[in-house]
């Protein structure tokens, strides 16, 4: 294949293996996850439209019923163990995603497989970030679980190192940047994915060139929440990049930035760094935590990057990095490419940042779903590249500081807070102190493709539930109550915050005019 890594040999539903057991086997994956917390308990019930809360994550939903209903198939993608994976268009919107139908009587036999599936909604349901795969939703008829999330068509990274032999320095720096963004991103949000490997990193798009790569971490199947306080015991991963301290008695998520430097290592020569014939060839190995850089690939290699290869694979997790902290490390900040944001770009954002309106809960609940559900995130790789810019630290969200100095290049540092203050109340839908990526995306983008009459059109008819040509109070509960709970008053009061002429109900005109004030805009339509 080019390249002395080979691929897992086992493509399940969860894409993954369980080390003390053989390879061709399914792994058996507990229905609660040993060390890992109960899930976050749901908000409390708002008794005020100001208390409610929207993130992008909230609006995956699991569905009970057919999964052709509201998609049809165009061809298929790729199989594995449980199912086969399909492109899928949206009937509604015409949007194109990527599908993963799983064959229940195979899955089920996995011990807990239903509260896996579930369990991997919910989690990416806390991850917006520019590197991390979005999930669409989550449907399950009488045979079959469907897996909807967006189109990724530039392959694995497996498959371009093989293509490549190795990487290069700068790519693999730009790669290495963006693992370690996700990663940290989800243990700021303890979760740890548990099973790091290039086959679960999938190019965005082809690549044309290195300052467009984007990666997408992909297969939170055995991904779990987890408590600091409580190591974690189960003893998943794949052999060539699982952490010796899994095989062990306990771990933290630090287990991940191990596998980070499995990844590199191969990145950068082609070769794992624990190889071995056989799986048990490969876990000894790892076990003793010891490799080389004799491959001849490595005479070119720079020793700041062989340190930082040596920093993350060291045998006591205590001594590796954070992701965070590996987000600094001097080769990463020496040879990242990174993408070619004009100051134009930047600016033109900034200030959209500042003109955009949400004022009322309903318009930034709406405008939050359009963003999320409806418009193709094909749209929005310039805004991505200014976010990542915007993003001095690399965590994947923007902090007041960080908007307050890219402000206070223009203005006073005075007037760049307030600036800031009133972006933070108007934009943070979710209210967690920081601009999120997709609400980044909601308030920068092109509001001529955010708030196109087909998106909005869209959205009203998803909204509009039974097709009576008007959203209730009722349809509105519906399709936002479901996480953001709120006592009937606050959704009676959403609705009139719309409902200009009085009749109870938001018509189409309405929720034009109601979305487009949001870019101090008006309707007739």
């Amino acid at each position: 294949m080019g390249c002395g890594v080979s691929k897992s040999s086992e493509k399940s539903g969860f894409n993954v293996i369980d080390v003390e057991r053989k390879v061709d086997q399914p792994p058996k994956l507990a229905s609660k996850q040993l060390g890992s917390p109960v899930m976050p308990t749901a908000e409390p019930v708002a008794t005020c439209a100001s208390d409610l809360r929207f993130r992008a994550g909230q609006f995956i939903q699991h569905h009970s019923g057919s999964f052709y209903k509201n998609y049809r198939t165009l061809k298929e993608l790729g199989q594995g163990g449980f199912g086969h994976v399909y492109l899928a268009e949206h009937r509604t919107t015409k949007q194109q995603r990527a599908v993963k139908e799983i064959e229940k009587a195979k899955a089920n036999k996995i011990p807990g497989g239903k509260t896996n599936f579930i369990r991997e909604v919910e989690i990416l349901g806390k991850l917006d970030h520019p590197n991390i795969v979005r999930l669409y939703e989550l449907y399950e008829d009488n045979f079959r679980y469907y897996v909807v999330s967006e189109l990724l068509t530039g392959g694995e990274l497996f498959d371009y190192i093989v293509s490549s032999k190795h990487l290069s320095e700068p790519v693999a720096a730009r790669v290495m940047q963006q693992v370690f963004s996700a990663v940290s991103f989800c243990h700021q949000n303890s979760i740890v994915h548990r099973d790091l490997k290039p086959e679960n990193l999938m190019l965005e798009t082809q690549v044309t060139a290195v300052e467009n790569l984007n990666i997408k971490l992909i297969d939170f199947g055995t991904s779990c929440f987890y408590d600091a306080a409580q190591p974690m015991r189960q003893k998943l991963g794949t052999p060539y990049y699982i952490a010796p301290e899994v095989l062990g008695n306990g771990y933290s998520e630090k287990c991940d930035l191990w596998s980070c430097g499995v990844i590199l290592y191969i990145l950068l020569s082609g070769f794992p760094p624990f190889p071995g014939k056989t799986d048990e060839e490969i876990i000894r190995r790892v076990r003793l935590g010891k490799y080389t850089f004799a491959h001849a690939e490595f005479d070119s290699v720079s020793d700041q990057a062989k340190n930082f290869i040596k920093r993350l694979l060291v045998l006591d997790p205590a001594q590796r990095p954070s992701a965070q902290e590996a987000l600094q490390d001097p080769w990463i900040l020496t040879k990242l490419v990174v993408s070619d944001t004009s100051s134009e770009q930047v600016s033109s954002s900034l200030e959209k940042l500042t003109v955009f309106r949400a004022e009322t809960k309903l318009k930034q609940a709406v405008l939050t779903f359009i963003n999320s559900q409806v418009v193709s995130q094909t749209n929005s790789r310039e805004m991505r590249e200014t976010f990542k810019r915007l993003d001095q630290d690399g965590n994947g969200r923007l902090s007041k500081e960080e908007l307050i100095a890219a402000y206070a290049q223009t203005m006073s540092e005075e007037e760049a807070r307030s600036t800031v203050e009133s972006i933070m109340q108007k934009v943070d839908v979710d209210g967690n102190g920081f601009i999120d990526y997709s609400e980044f995306i909601m308030a920068t983008m092109n509001q001529h493709i955010l708030l196109s009459k087909d998106n909005m059109e869209t959205a009203f008819n998803i909204f509009d539930k039974d097709g009576s040509g008007s959203i209730s109070v009722s349809e509105i509960r519906a399709v936002l109550g479901e996480e953001s709970l709120a006592i009937n008053a606050v959704w009676e009061q959403l609705v009139r915050d719309a409902d200009t002429n009085g009749d109870g109900v938001i018509d189409l005109r309405e929720f034009k005019q109601l979305l487009l004030s949001a870019f101090n805009q008006s309707t007739s339509g």
